[in-house]
């Protein structure tokens, strides 16, 4: 008894101390049982009741809430609470103004409109949520002792779920049992982060040796874990028994709601965050609201506008209370008394009368602006969604816009920062190359098919140009693919997608693995390697067949196997085989875009149920590439672009038909094994990952199964071998590698393989002994491989290097404890496990290196190359190595080989400001030289129109002083970046930075990339743009004014996170330089607009006053004062906004300088707002005074003189947007006659119904009477033409005399198509313009860059010197050099105007001094007369756009500090060529010849 009150006792204290304890702990993590547990207790028994329910809800209102709510949203707007403030200020009578209730009608639509369109947005989300809601699942019932269909909304934490093939997750769930016989469950993650592989989930492991199937009623654990986030790639807790044994869990048991269940037929599991707990929904923030830049200079136009407003409300008082005071105490007859009855003194009056004018001259203030603003840009993005040209066929992907108010920003753009894999390059890695044990193996045949691929694919490209296919082979597989194309159309018969094009584009989209289009698996093996692995994995099988160690092996053989090895198995690639029962099933075809939400998932598919398993849907995965024919047309029946089959899912015979589309790689035999091989799939989380599985493939080395806790690789020779797989420790940002533990199944020793970037796994290698012979293999290994190394980055590959490490018993014993301890606990894991992994990772032996090269995407130079020329600066911040990022930067234009390159390298602190010291000596001494001032003036002599500032916001004052841009390229690794990006030194950095042209920053990290961009945009005052693909680029994206995403192969975190989503590098020229040109002028141009009508009308009552003794009366008609804005002037300038286009898109991408329009703030400059306000008090004086006069000695009404004046400013004001309309559609005339009529028929109609409404006004038949008045048609046409002749007249003279380069544009787009091509193409052939800022180089053969050092063969500096002439001339004299002129521009060419450019300073500022002792080229004489087709009136045009040649010149910078810290020295070297005059023969090109090459030290 004593015993059990002493266990009572301590049960209670443990109780009050585990409630003492939970209080503390409940902020950290949550603690979920079974419901099953509670079925029968009361609902407040349940200890998971707290958490919530499955039901999502992502509307904003309920029927109770929407009108306090939008309401209270709406009055976050200044405008919208000045106006209530109005209207009810009408209702006071001492003041009021005109009917209180109609006052209050331009209130109540705006809100109403605004109110409607909320509405139907909430609506549209309700519908989608309901049909989430209601979609149904199995859930298992302890009444029914069965699984139970049940909707989502109805799921719970702690219940327990079945889930079936191809069904989507409700809630995230904890995986407790697989019908997988390795207890694994394949989900496929695409909805979450655009990922197409499979990814792996493994069960807990308590329950991973059940025998039978899981019991939910036998369950009694407990789950200890964290707090809902959205982090999706963590995910830590426990599982308590009820023996108290703990198991640790991880991301790999956590199933997230949205993903799909594939290759498993079953899986059943616990809820453990339901509803808006989920990491989707967590993730989830749907589009995000930035001011723009131009809605930020409008609102400082707005308070000027209520101060012109105030000081004319006391004007207008003070003029009441001196007319009031005239009269001294004689009272006029027609004051009126206060409410009081008494008399209200001058001053009283005066102040009245300041309120009444508020309410009068209220209109000033644009309520309906704002209103169409939001019309204006919804419109605009409707009409660049509906771009075809920004939709990309291959991946079925539009563009998206996120960010719904910014698109203006998009014209307006100075600094670009982009990621540099899969943003500029494809993400498409190919193995070419590799080194191992110190030998280099080129795979030039690998090569030689790469090469053909790129071949074929601009034949192909050429076929589906000119619309025919190609012949049809006859052969044996012509027949089967067209089996296959009847059996694709049947297996799509029953699905819900009808059209034949939509058949397509999911074929096109169901790329069935990701990372596996034929060029990136068929690897041709180099046969000298080829012939090593044979050799090596023979001994091994003899040495194995006689039992002898594996010791013995040669090491130069154990390496080569090792080293194929480790890149089988030290990777996380899902292996996936179409002869397995479970079948991989997509559900892909009716995908049309990329999938952004689970909501989006869901409404496009319906989960297909599969009770007897996979096997009974036997739907056919179609997968086409637009690569995939490339290399392999003499097996395929017709490579046209549209559908080449590579491969089919079928389970009946999965061979015969597999091995018909199978590609073999040219210049390959063929041999049977590749084909069996084709079987197996490699669902790969990265194309790293992928590309070095299939380049072991090609070698026999074949990864054929993975397991939780082992990996079975086939060896040539050895057949089938399984390595026990005792940890994974996985790829981190911070150790850049990643690492596999196995007990290797041949030596039966524990052997630990890495592979990661060579800037950290070359620091982890053993230093090796020189004693003996060993170690000094080893060094000559370690010593060869970085040679080699830099080679493979001098050709822009990714380098990875592959090591390992064999362990001892004991020493594996000794890390093991530690690391179980890290894994179990749950605060700090990472941080535990990260040292555990250092722990391991040390003393490695080197293997050798791969060289992968990721292809540039299409389009990339050309459209670096058109941005820079409109004025952007392009930043490329990468994590590759330096060297890799240097040569895609030389790849993609980014840096040219003519330009200087300035290299930070640095190792501390100081070093880092000593260098960037140097550097602006360096830029100062080199660029800033005395002649400046003279240049300057010579320049802007030639170039007056096209000056380009940094433009800057009017807050920044201080950063209003030009800035210079040279020709020159910063390269900056992270560390160094690190350095600069300290408080101490950005200003240094930002200072060297902004005078190179462009700028690399490699091994950054995606906190510094962000950093960059910030600092940026707060330092410089400047408008950015980031662009990423991948979750590394997330916070760049969201830092930097406009933030794009590329929906891309790293999934759709970037496009989650941006602004706008693009599917390929190259469309962003189009969407800045034509789109983001566009609406930024529309709107500029729309918002003057409505400025200028808004104060021409108020003038008009102002300028009555002066008539009235300021008494605040008005001469229109209070309808037609409220209703003006809102409906008789509105519908044009909404057209015009939406659809106006200054210049043609064939223009503006052809003259990428006319973007400098919307980065200088051109269309809206402060000035501009008040240049229209003085115009419009001007208008409005003529308007007022032409009918005065006319009327002046007349008897008629002060409404039949006051409905003219209303009539006429209508007419002045839609004539003023004509002057302003760039062009003219049907809609703008339909909406100009519209306006017209609208407001005649309701002047008719109002005037005929209301004889008697607004005693003693009265405004009966007033219309009527003037439409019968010849005076009145007179006025019509003289006031209108006199209101607008001073801006007709402005705008004709200087789109004449003084055009600008928009204007340019515009001349050039009304030329004959043939005519303005010649001139676009001369001004491309003579390269460069007074409109370019960046002069262009005539060099046909780009230099190539050559790398030096003497210093350190580690460190591989990116000092390029450019050989060989910048331009060679064609020898033979019949034949034309590609720059001599043809016949249409000769004449052209006489008209160039020679103006002294100079090279390395771009002509972007004021300053810009030209080279000491620059030469001249002479002008190109020629006695062709000017082409037939340009008018005389176009010469002008062609003097604009051509220029001259320029010298070129090649210079390299690189700052280096040595490591002994001897002395600071720049090292320089120039390669200067000369233009020589060009002899009078049959090719009138300069001849270029290289004059000399001088290498410069200086020691600074």
């Amino acid at each position: 008894m004593a015993r059990q009150g002493e266990d009572a006792g301590m049960a209670k204290a443990a109780k009050v101390k585990r409630q003492r304890k939970k209080k503390t702990k409940e902020n950290k993590t949550r603690t979920v049982h079974a419901n099953i547990l509670y079925d029968h207790a009361k609902g407040e028994e349940n200890p998971n009741r707290h958490y919530a329910n499955n039901k999502i809800k992502t509307t904003k209102y309920t029927v109770l809430s929407f009108l306090p709510k939008n309401l209270f949203e709406q009055f976050h707007r200044f405008a919208n609470v000045y106006f209530v403030f109005i209207a009810l200020l009408n209702f006071v009578p001492v003041v009021n103004a005109f009917q209180p209730e109609l006052a209050l009608a331009p209130v109540v639509f705006i809100l109403s409109v605004t109110a409607i369109k909320d509405l139907w947005e909430d609506y549209r989300r309700h519908r989608s949520d309901k049909e989430i809601n209601h979609m149904d699942c199995l859930v298992y019932s302890r009444a029914e002792r069965r699984y139970v269909e049940k909707y989502w909304k109805e799921v719970r934490v702690g219940d327990f779920i079945r889930l079936r093939c191809n069904e989507i997750l409700p809630a995230d769930v904890l995986l407790l049992s697989s019908s997988d016989p390795d207890r694994l469950c394949h989900i496929e993650t695409a909805t979450l982060d655009g990922e197409t592989n499979l990814k792996q989930r493994q069960v807990v492991r308590s329950f991973f040796d059940l025998d039978c199937d899981f019991d939910p009623s036998k369950y009694n654990s407990i789950i200890e874990c964290e707090k809902p986030n959205n982090d999706l790639n963590r995910f830590r807790g426990y599982i308590i028994h009820r023996s108290g044994r703990r198991d640790a869990l991880y991301k790999e048991n956590l199933l997230l709601r949205g993903c799909t269940i594939r290759n498993t037929e079953e899986a059943v599991g616990i809820v453990i965050y339901a509803g808006h707990e989920t990491k989707a929904m967590l993730n989830n923030n749907g589009p995000r609201y930035k001011r723009s830049k131009l809605e930020r200079q409008m609102n400082v136009d707005v308070f000027w506008c209520v101060i012109i407003l105030l000081v004319m409300c006391l004007f207008a008082a003070v003029g009441h209370g001196l007319w009031m005071f005239q009269y001294g105490d004689k009272r006029p007859v027609f004051d009126v008394l206060s409410p009081e009855g008494t008399d209200l003194s001058p001053i009283m009056s005066a102040i009245y009368l300041f309120l009444t004018m508020i309410i009068v001259f209220q209109v000033l203030i644009p309520i309906s602006l704002f209103v169409s603003i939001e019309i204006v840009k919804i419109c605009q993005v409707y009409f660049i969604h509906q771009d075809m040209d920004l939709y990309d066929e291959e991946t079925d992907s539009h563009l998206q816009c996120r960010a719904l108010n910014i698109t203006e920003d998009l014209g307006q753009m100075q600094y670009i920062f982009s990621d540099k894999t899969g943003t500029l390059t494809e993400n498409k890695m190919v193995f070419r190359r590799c080194t191992v044990a110190g030998v280099e193996y080129s795979h030039d045949a690998n090569a030689r098919r790469l090469a053909m691929y790129q071949e074929m694919d601009s034949e192909e490209e050429e076929c589906t140009s000119h619309g025919g296919t190609l012949p049809r082979r006859d052969s044996v597989t012509s027949h089967q693919s067209a089996r296959v194309v009847l059996r694709s159309q049947s297996t799509k018969s029953h699905r819900r997608t009808g059209s034949r094009a939509e058949a397509k584009r999911a074929s096109i989209l169901s790329k069935h693995t990701a990372f596996s289009s034929p060029m990136e698996k068929d690897i041709t093996p180099d046969p000298q390697l080829l012939d090593k692995v044979n050799e090596c994995s023979s001994q091994m099988d003899f040495m194995r067949f006689h039992s002898q160690p594996m010791s013995q092996l040669p090491s130069d053989l154990s390496d080569i196997i090792d080293f194929f090895i480790a890149l089988t198995i030290c990777n996380t690639v899902v292996v996936s085989s179409p002869n397995q029962p479970r079948q991989k099933v997509r559900m892909r075809f009716e995908l049309k875009s990329p999938v952004k939400t689970i909501e989006d998932f869901i409404k496009r598919f319906t989960p297909s149920r599969l009770t007897s398993g996979s096997n009974s849907s036997s739907s056919s995965s179609l997968i086409t590439n637009r690569s995939s024919n490339k290399g392999c047309s003499s097996m395929l029946s017709s490579p046209s672009a549209e559908s080449t089959l590579t491969k089919l899912d079928e389970e009946r015979s999965p061979r015969g038909l597999e091995h018909a589309f199978s590609p073999v790689p040219p210049c390959y035999d063929g041999r049977a094994w590749a084909l069996e091989e084709g079987e197996l799939r490699y669902e790969a989380e990265s194309p790293d990952e992928a590309a070095l599985v299939y380049a072991a493939r090609a070698y026999k080395c074949s990864l054929v199964g993975r397991l939780p806790d082992q990996v079975t690789v086939e060896l040539p020779h050895l057949g089938k071998l399984s390595f026990e797989l005792l940890h994974t420790l996985g790829f981190d940002s911070t150790r850049k590698r990643m690492s596999v533990v196995v007990r290797h199944p041949l030596t039966d020793q524990i052997t630990v393989y890495t592979k990661g970037a060579d800037s950290v796994i070359m620091d982890l290698i053993k230093p090796p002994d020189t004693g003996n012979s060993k170690g000094k293999r080893q060094k000559k290994i370690v010593y060869r491989t970085q040679n080699y190394l830099n080679l493979y980055a001098a050709d822009g590959l990714r380098t990875l290097c592959i090591a390992k490490k064999i362990l001892s018993k004991e020493e594996y014993a000794c890390w093991l404890q530690r690391h179980l301890e890290a894994e179990t606990a749950i605060q700090g894991r990472e941080e535990l496990l990260f040292e555990s992994a250092l722990r391991l990772e040390t003393n490695l032996q080197l293997l050798g290196a791969t060289g992968i090269e990721d292809r540039l995407q299409d389009g990339v130079p050309e459209t670096i190359a058109s941005l820079r020329k409109a004025g952007l600066q392009i930043w490329v911040l990468t994590g590759d190595k330096q060297e890799t990022a240097v040569n895609i930067a030389y790849a993609c234009k980014l840096l040219d080989p003519e330009e200087e390159i300035l290299t930070l390298n640095a190792d501390s602190q100081e070093a880092c400001a000593l260098l960037l010291e140097e550097s602006l000596h360096y830029i100062q001494a080199k660029f800033l030289c005395s002649s400046a001032d003279q240049a300057a003036k010579t320049f802007h002599t030639n170039f007056a129109p096209f000056e380009i500032y940094p433009s800057s916001s009017p807050s920044s004052s201080s950063h209003t002083a030009p800035f210079m841009v040279h020709r020159l390229g910063l390269v900056i690794d992270g560390r160094t970046l690190a350095y600069a990006l300290d408080k101490s030194l950005e200003d240094k950095f930002l200072a060297v930075a902004r005078s190179c042209r462009s700028v690399l920053c490699c091994r950054s990290t995606p906190l510094q990339k962000s950093m960059v961009v910030k600092l940026v945009r707060n330092k410089l005052k400047v408008m950015t743009l980031a662009i990423g693909d991948g979750a590394n680029d997330v916070s760049m994206i969201q830092v930097a004014d406009v933030g794009v995403g590329i929906s891309g192969q790293e999934g759709m975190q970037a496009v989650m996170a941006s602004d706008f989503a693009l599917p390929r590098f190259r469309y962003l020229q189009k969407l800045l330089l034509v789109h983001g040109h566009w609406c930024y002028s529309r709107l500029a141009n729309m918002i003057l607009y409505f400025f200028y009508k808004n104060a021409m009308f108020v003038a008009l009552i102002f300028w009555y006053q002066f008539y009235c003794g300021f008494s605040g009366s008005a001469m229109i008609d209070q309808w037609y004062l409220i209703f003006f804005n809102l409906m008789f002037s509105a519908f044009p300038q909404l057209i015009t906004g939406t659809l106006d286009k200054d210049v043609s898109a064939e223009t503006l991408q052809q003259l990428p300088q006319l973007y400098a329009n919307g980065q200088n703030s051109e269309e809206y400059k402060p000035y501009m707002f008040w240049m229209n306000m003085i115009d419009a008090f001007y208008q409005s004086l003529i308007c007022f005074f032409i009918p005065y006069f006319a009327y002046a000695d007349s008897d008629v009404d002060l409404f039949t003189w006051g409905t003219p004046i209303t009539t006429l400013a209508l007419f002045t004001i839609l004539l003023h947007l004509g002057i302003e309309t760039k062009t003219w559609t049907w809609m703008n005339w339909l909406s100009i006659g519209f306006s017209t009529a609208l407001f005649f028929t309701v002047a008719l109609c109002y005037n005929a119904s209301c004889p008697t409404c607004y005693s003693p006004s009265n405004p009966y038949w007033t219309m009527q009477r003037l439409l019968q008045d010849p005076l009145f048609y007179l006025l019509c046409v003289i006031t209108p033409v006199a209101a607008l002749l001073p801006r007709y007249f402005y705008r004709a003279c200087q789109g004449t005399l003084f055009p600008s380069p928009v204007q340019v544009g515009r001349q050039l787009d009304k030329l004959p198509s043939e005519t303005r091509r010649n001139i676009l193409s001369l001004s491309r052939v003579k390269v460069g313009s007074p409109l370019s800022p960046k002069p262009p180089f005539l060099s046909l053969t780009k230099p190539t860059p050559k790398s030096c050092n003497k210093k350190d063969q580690r460190s591989f500096p990116s000092s390029k010197t450019s050989q060989g002439s910048a331009l060679q001339t064609d020898e033979k004299r019949g034949q034309r050099s590609p720059l001599g002129p043809t016949d249409s521009e000769k004449g052209l060419s006489d008209l160039c105007t020679l103006v002294p450019t100079e090279i390395d300073t771009l002509p972007y500022t004021k300053d810009a001094p030209p080279l000491s002792g620059e030469q001249q080229p002479p002008p190109t004489k020629d006695s062709g007369s000017l082409d037939k087709t340009l008018e005389p009136s176009d010469l002008s045009l062609s003097s604009w756009i051509t220029s001259t040649p320029l010298l070129t010149q090649t210079d390299s910078i690189e700052l280096n500090l040595p490591p002994d810290g001897g002395s600071q020295c720049v090292k320089y070297t120039r390669n200067s060529e000369e233009i020589l005059k060009s002899d009078h023969t049959a090719h009138p090109a300069h001849r270029t010849e290289q004059v000399a090459e001088q290498l410069l030290h200086t020691t600074l």
